[in-house]
C-alpha cells in the first residue's frame, strides 16, 4: 500500500504523536526518524505498531527497510516523497520512520546487585541534554537513569539525541525526586548530589562505594536546596580560571565517569 496523502489517517496521527507529549502518554507510543534510529529498534527487538518508508529509502537502506516489513507486515506503509516531507522533523531526513511502544524499562531497586550505580537527573528541560546524558549512561554501564520533573524522555529531540541508546538503558520517569531518594536509600543506596558550591567535597578522587547514585540538577538552576537536603553528601567539580559551571551533559559525563571507572 502507497500513502500519498498528507492528510491519510495515519499520517496525522504520526504527526501528532510526534508533536504532542499528551499524544504519546494517552497512545503509549513515540516516534523513531531514521534509519540509524529504526534500525537500532530493530536489533534491540523493540515493540513496532507502524512504519513508514519512501521508495529511495527502500533502495538506500534496504536491510532496514526489509527488516521492517518483515517484522510489520501490512503495517509497514510505503509513502511518496511528499508525504515523508510532513512527516520528518530532521534537517536531512532518509525517508523512514516508525512508531514504537513506549519502553519504560523501570529499574528494580529491590533487587540491586552488588556495585549498582545509578543516576538521577533532576529538573532537566533541554532535550538535547538528556539525550546525551542517556547516551553517555549507556557507554559506562549504568544500572538505571532516574528522571524526575524533567523533559519527556520521548520528545522527538531526545531520541535522536539519545541514538538507539533509549533502547538499551533502563530507566523511569515514574517517580518524584522524594520518592526516587526513599526507594535508593531504603536500598542501601548513597545518594550524590552534583553541585556548584566550593565547600561541596571535590570529585576529583572521590571514592564512590559499591551501591551509589548520583543527582544532575536543572541546567540553569541546579538542583533544588530541599532535593539537596535530601541527598548523602554534596559533591563538586573545582574549576580552574573564570570557568563557574558545566553544561549538565558534561557535568554527568564527568560524575559517571568517575561514579564507574
Amino acid at each position: 500500500m502507497l500513502i500519498q496523502s498528507r492528510d491519510n489517517q495515519k499520517i496525522r496521527d504520526y504527526i501528532r504523536l510526534r508533536d504532542k507529549k499528551s499524544a504519546r502518554e494517552e497512545k503509549g507510543a513515540f516516534v523513531l526518524e531514521g534509519a540509524r534510529l529504526v534500525g537500532d529498534a530493530l536489533k534491540e527487538n523493540a515493540s513496532l505498531f507502524s512504519a513508514y518508508y519512501t521508495e529511495k529509502a527502500a533502495e538506500r537502506f534496504p536491510e532496514v527497510v526489509g527488516g521492517l516489513c518483515e517484522k510489520l507486515g501490512d503495517s509497514a506503509y510505503a509513502i511518496s516523497e511528499d508525504v515523508s516531507e510532513k512527516l520528518c522533523d530532521t534537517v536531512a531526513p532518509q525517508g523512514i520512520y516508525a512508531v514504537a511502544s513506549r519502553l519504560d524499562k523501570i529499574p528494580a531497586l529491590d533487587k540491586i546487585v552488588y556495585g549498582g550505580k545509578f543516576l538521577v537527573l533532576d529538573g532537566l528541560r533541554d532535550p538535547g541534554n538528556i539525550g546525551t546524558v542517556l547516551r553517555t549512561a549507556d557507554a559506562v554501564g549504568i544500572s538505571g537513569v532516574f528522571l524526575c520533573d524533567c523533559c519527556d524522555i520521548y520528545n522527538p529531540k531526545v531520541v535522536r539525541s539519545a541514538m538507539g541508546s533509549l533502547f538499551r538503558v533502563g530507566f523511569t520517569e515514574a517517580y518524584s525526586f522524594s520518592e526516587t531518594v526513599s526507594m535508593m536509600k531504603s536500598a542501601g543506596v548513597s545518594v550524590y548530589a552534583a553541585v556548584v558550591d566550593s565547600d561541596a567535597e571535590s570529585l576529583r578522587g572521590f571514592e564512590f562505594p559499591p551501591k551509589s547514585a548520583v543527582v544532575i540538577g536543572n541546567e540553569g538552576s541546579g538542583i533544588p536546596r530541599e532535593d539537596v537536603l535530601l541527598c548523602d553528601k554534596r559533591i563538586t567539580v573545582r574549576m580552574s580560571g573564570t570557568v563557574e559551571s558545566l553544561n549538565a551533559a558534561t557535568a554527568a559525563a564527568l560524575f559517571l565517569w568517575e561514579l564507574t571507572k
